[in-house]
């Protein structure tokens, strides 16, 4: 970064790098999914135990979250980021080699103690060295690193899976080290961000920077906004501070669109849609895993196309017209489920389809939006904390539905609709694995309560959604300040 001539693509370049972030998120939570069939029998555990497995990756990430953002503003967005990369690669490594379960489990807390860090610091770090026009474009390549990530684990998992090997596993969680390597590379060639810089004092650094990234007539309008930002406060934040009466809009728009993301059920299809396709009808493991793969594709595929459209619709607009369609694909799906059994081989394909087209609603709108406006709407005095509080409230809510929907389904399953599949389940008695039949109860009902939080999700979009394409976050702050209300944010 020595040279000062502006280069309109290097912005594109640093953020494409940045967002390879993403590929921790994406890959660790789709490789739990394929991995838990092997070490589950390598080490004879009981369902419980997985859980227990399961879960540390997401306590993990609550705490990474929780702390990520006073270091990231102590530190710095760049050194943060590197130190995730770092603590992922250490973390695949210890997870492949794992002796034990209550190692694997450490394993999984350390691991995802990187994917808390990353999925706060990384949109914030794109958002803050984004011109304002593509800044929307930018902070969702984050959301597209984290559906190919996704996809990449399914590929993995499929390319390593072994009947014949129970420790077909290890190979799984040791891939992980290649997207922490390949963040961890970048990184270091990557620059600060200006923001953080001029919020230390280090102007010329600033600038040096904003010389390369931002359009040569901007650069002084941007360090002056920054400046007289920094100029009204010039103590460190307080974590308390975020909770102060203007910023309650803000911090209400960070955990209310964390909220919605994950509460229209985005991860009961990401976690278990191989048991959601042996529930539709689909026989065999392979076959359900091969429809998750095409879930994979499709996630991928339709967040391309929301790159093209966040900074060119506006965030409102796609939000509506997501929810929307998730809320009809949600409706639709329950459909299937509640008639599969006169739906015959129709009822599969159906849900097939449906769960495609709610993955693309869901990619082209919650899927970048939540990461975009936890990155946007706070100032940059509380920007690392109010953003912290926007990760950490994804992953307290993820957990929440993930370990919910078996729940769901069971209160929501009326007497003698439960859909029976059969399946090869561990014994604790014999410890042995056996074929046995399981009534999997109907998810129908999982399904509608979920499209019900997603006409709500709608109604609290309307009122409290704001439109920030193409606004600077300086003006956006000012808004704030002034007491005006989302609708009335404008360019």
């Amino acid at each position: 970064m020595n040279k000062e001539t502006y280069n309109k693509n290097l912005v594109v370049i640093i953020a494409a790098v940045a967002a390879t972030g993403g590929l921790l998120f994406g890959f660790d939570t789709g490789v739990i999914s394929g991995a838990i069939p092997f070490f589950q029998r390598d080490f004879l555990l009981s369902n419980s135990m997985v859980e227990n497995i399961t879960t540390a990756g997401l306590v993990g990430a609550v705490i990474g979250a929780m702390f990520t953002g006073r270091l990231s503003d102590i530190f710095g967005r760049r050194k943060t980021i590197l130190g995730a990369s770092i603590i992922f690669v250490l973390g695949a490594v210890w997870s492949g080699w794992a002796p034990n379960p209550h190692s694997l489990i450490i394993a999984r807390l350390f691991i995802g103690l990187a994917i808390g860090i990353s999925s706060f610091s990384v949109p914030l770090y794109i958002a803050e060295i984004s011109p304002n026009h593509i800044r929307g474009r930018l902070v969702s390549l984050f959301q597209l690193l984290i559906t190919i990530g996704i996809l990449v684990s399914y590929l993995s998992d499929e390319a390593f899976a072994n009947n014949a090997n129970p420790e077909s596993w290890r190979p799984m969680f040791y891939v992980g080290v290649i997207p922490g390597l390949i963040l961890l590379i970048g990184m270091i060639f990557l620059p600060e961000t200006p923001r953080w810089l001029m919020s230390k004092g280090r102007e010329e650094e600033s600038r040096r920077i904003l010389k390369r990234i931002e359009e040569p007539s901007e650069v002084e309008a941007s360090l002056k906004g920054m400046k007289e930002e920094i100029e009204k406060y010039k103590e460190r934040a307080r974590f308390t501070e975020v909770f102060k009466p203007w910023l309650r809009t803000a911090l209400m728009i960070a955990v209310g669109i964390m909220f919605f993301q994950q509460f229209v059920g985005i991860n009961t299809v990401i976690y278990y849609s191989p048991k959601i396709f042996l529930i539709a009808g689909f026989e065999g493991a392979r076959a359900a895993i091969w429809g998750a793969v095409s879930v994979g594709v499709i996630n991928v595929a339709f967040t391309v196309l929301s790159l093209f459209m966040i900074d060119k619709l506006g965030r409102r607009k796609l939000f509506f017209i997501g929810t929307a369609g998730i809320v009809v694909s949600l409706i639709a799906l329950g459909l299937v489920f509640a008639f599969l059994p006169s739906l015959g081989t129709m009822g599969k394909w159906l849900s097939i389809i449906f769960v495609w087209i709610y993955i693309a609603f869901f990619a082209i709108s919650l899927g970048p939006l939540g990461w975009l406006f936890i990155s946007e709407v706070f100032p940059l005095r509380v920007r690392g904390i109010g953003s912290s509080i926007g990760s950490l409230s994804n992953w307290f809510f993820n957990g929440i539905v993930a370990f919910t929907f078996f729940k769901i389904i069971k209160l929501f399953t009326m007497p003698g609709t439960g859909i029976i599949t059969h399946e090869k389940l561990y014994d604790a008695t014999t410890h042995t694995f056996t074929m046995q039949a399981v009534n999997n109860g109907n998810p129908a009902g999982a399904f509608w309560f979920y499209a019900i939080l997603g006409v709500l999700g709608l109604i609290w979009g309307y009122f409290y959604l704001p439109e920030t394409k193409g606004v600077s976050l300086e003006k956006i702050e000012e808004h704030w300040r002034q007491g005006g209300k989302p609708r009335d944010l404008k360019e």
